[in-house]
């Protein structure tokens, strides 16, 4: 499957592809493309946006003030306790 997101990638954005591919989908493919492109380029190459914080229409996102990472564990119900201590611990999460 493939997955897509901004380019210039921060903290949340390096995180998010690692929990994908390590929990959620070990064939993933990651694209990084320019911010107005993302929905076009999602539609066009068959991809799950993540990471978009300004269109509502993307689910894998910031959730309140909680991080991209977070919202990925609560979507596909990844309960373990040591990937919401690692929201914590990276400083990209308050998860409680």
């Amino acid at each position: 499957m493939r997955w897509i997101t901004r380019e210039n990638i921060k903290v949340d954005r390096v995180a998010c592809p690692w929990l994908i591919k390590r929990f959620i989908d070990a064939d993933a493919e990651f694209l990084f493309v320019p911010q107005q492109e993302r929905l076009d380029a999602a539609a066009r190459e068959g991809a799950t946006p993540f990471d978009a914080t300004r269109v509502s229409e993307v689910t894998l996102n910031h959730r309140g003030d909680r991080c991209t990472f977070e919202g990925i564990l609560e979507e596909f119900n990844l309960r373990d306790e040591a990937l919401h201590n690692r929201a914590r611990i990276c400083g990209i999460g308050s998860l409680g």
